[in-house]
C-alpha cells in the first residue's frame, strides 16, 4: 500500500522560460531529508527562488521554486527527478516498520585518470562535462609534468549509478574528448582503489592561513568587499536571527533574515540538519532587492521546543556566521608561489557542498588566469571539518599575481561566483 512513485516528485515548469519551476515533492519524512534534497538541486545548477515545508511527524510535503543559475545552463530535468527519487524514503506504508533496511548504500568511487596538453580554461572545461553528465566530485589531483602534458586525478561518485557499465565509462571519455579535441591525450576509468587513501589526507596550512581562512568574525576587509559586491550589503551588512518561543505552542520560531545567495536554503537546511533541529513547517520567502527572509517552526528530535538558552545561543550563532559568511575565499603566498585557497563546511554525513570547483575554475577561466596545479583536501577545527580547495596559479602579464589590485580582483570575482552575485 502506498501512493504512485510518479506521484512523489512533480516538476511544472512555468508558462515561459522566464518563470521558475516548481518542484513538489510528497513522501515518508526522515531526518535531513529538506538538505538532501536542496543539496541535490544545488548539484544541478538551480536556484531555489522560494519554498515552503510542511511535516506531521511521518510525511513530508516540499514545494521549491527553481530558476537555473545561468541562462545557458542546460537542465536534465529527468534526470533531476530520478535523483530526488532516490533521496526519498520508500512511499510503502512499511518504511515505518523497517527504516533502518531502507537507508541507501553510498555510491561507489570511480577514479577518473585523465591526460592531456596544458590549455587555459582546460580543467573548467573537463570540470563542466562532469556535471553535466551528473558526476559529482569528491577528490581531484592535478599535476603538470615538465613536458607540458597535465595529469588529472578525479575521484567521483555517479548520480546515475551507472559507471558500473561500458558504455556508461565509454560514453564519459568520449565527452571529455569532444571538448579537449587536439588536446586529448588519454583517459581511464575504474573503480578507486588504493590511490585514493593516498589522496585523501588532510591539510597541512600553515597557522597564519588556516587563521585567515577559518575565522567565524568576517574581517572589515570581507565586508567592505561585501559591500562592493551587492548592494544590499549597504543596507543590511549582518545576518539576524531571533528565536521566539511564545507564537506557538509547541514550535520554536526562527526567523532569519540575511543577503541572499546561491544556495542559502541548503546552508540553512544543512546547519538544522547538523544540529538535530527538526524543521516542522517552513516557508523562504523571495529575496526582496537582495534580502531574503525565512520564518522556520522547528522542534527538537525528541519533539520538544528549544528552549535552553545555551543551545539557543550555539544555533543562533551557526547560522549567522554561515548565511554571512558561507564559503571562505583568500589569497596566499606558498614560497615563491600564488595559491588561492577555498574553503567551505562539510556536512555530518561527509559531504561537500557541490559545484565550487566548477565556480572556482570558472571565475579563474573568465579572468585569463591559469592553474599551475590544484587539490581538494580536508580541514578539521575546533567545531568542524572543512572541504579545503587549493589552487597554485600561474604568472600573468595581463595579472600580475604581486600586485594587491590583481588578488583583490581574483578574490573577488571568485567569490561573486561562488555566492551567485
Amino acid at each position: 500500500m502506498g501512493i504512485p512513485c510518479d506521484d512523489v516528485v512533480l516538476i511544472q515548469h512555468g508558462e515561459i522560460p522566464e518563470e521558475p519551476s516548481v518542484i513538489t515533492v510528497n513522501c515518508p519524512d526522515k531526518a535531513g531529508l529538506g538538505c538532501d534534497l536542496s543539496r541535490i538541486i544545488l548539484e544541478f545548477g538551480l536556484c531555489i527562488t522560494r519554498g515552503d515545508s510542511s511535516k506531521d511527524g511521518r510525511w513530508c510535503y516540499l514545494v521549491l521554486w527553481v530558476v537555473p543559475q545561468h541562462s545557458s545552463l542546460k537542465v536534465d530535468w529527468e534526470s533531476l527527478k530520478s535523483r530526488l527519487l532516490a533521496a526519498c524514503p520508500s512511499c510503502l506504508f512499511s518504511y515505518y516498520f523497517n527504516q533502518q533496511s531502507n537507508r541507501p548504500s553510498p555510491s561507489p568511487l570511480y577514479l577518473l585518470k585523465f591526460w592531456c596538453l596544458d590549455q587555459k580554461g582546460s580543467l573548467h572545461d573537463i570540470t563542466r562535462v562532469l556535471c553535466e553528465l551528473d558526476l559529482s566530485i569528491q577528490r581531484v589531483k592535478v599535476m603538470p609534468t615538465p613536458d607540458g602534458r597535465v595529469l588529472d586525478l578525479f575521484f567521483i561518485t555517479d548520480g546515475m549509478e551507472l559507471l558500473d557499465t561500458k558504455q556508461r565509462r565509454e560514453d564519459v571519455c568520449e565527452h571529455l574528448t569532444a571538448v579537449l579535441g587536439k588536446n586529448f591525450i588519454n583517459c581511464e576509468l575504474q573503480l578507486a582503489g588504493p590511490e585514493y587513501e593516498r589522496l585523501r589526507g588532510f591539510s597541512d596550512l600553515p597557522p597564519a592561513v588556516a587563521e585567515e581562512l577559518f575565522s567565524s568574525e568576517p574581517s572589515d576587509k570581507y565586508t567592505s568587499m561585501l559591500q562592493a559586491l551587492s548592494p544590499s550589503m549597504k543596507t543590511v551588512n549582518k545576518a539576524t536571527v531571533t528565536v521566539d518561543n511564545i507564537m506557538s505552542p509547541v514550535h520554536t520560531l526562527l526567523q532569519i533574515q540575511c543577503v541572499d545567495h546561491k544556495g542559502l536554503i541548503y546552508d540553512v537546511m544543512r546547519i538544522t540538519k547538523d544540529c538535530n533541529i527538526q524543521i516542522v513547517y517552513g516557508r523562504f520567502s523571495s529575496s526582496v532587492e537582495g534580502i531574503r527572509n525565512m520564518d522556520l517552526f522547528v522542534q527538537q528530535t525528541d519533539g520538544k521546543k528549544i528552549v535552553d538558552p545555551e543551545r539557543q545561543i550555539a544555533l543562533c550563532s551557526r547560522l549567522k556566521e554561515e548565511t554571512l559568511h558561507p564559503l571562505r575565499v583568500i589569497i596566499a603566498n606558498r614560497g615563491p608561489d600564488t595559491e588561492l585557497l577555498v574553503a567551505n563546511p562539510v556536512e555530518l554525513s561527509g559531504k561537500g557542498r557541490p559545484r565550487v570547483f566548477y565556480d572556482v575554475t570558472f571565475a579563474l577561466k573568465t579572468l585569463g588566469i591559469c592553474i599551475f596545479s590544484a587539490e581538494i583536501v580536508r580541514h578539521s577545527t575546533s567545531d568542524r571539518q572543512w572541504e579545503v580547495y587549493k589552487f597554485l596559479l600561474e604568472e600573468s602579464r595581463e595579472l600580475p599575481l604581486a600586485s594587491s589590485r590583481a588578488r583583490s580582483l581574483i578574490v573577488n570575482r571568485v567569490r561573486r561566483t561562488l555566492m551567485g552575485w
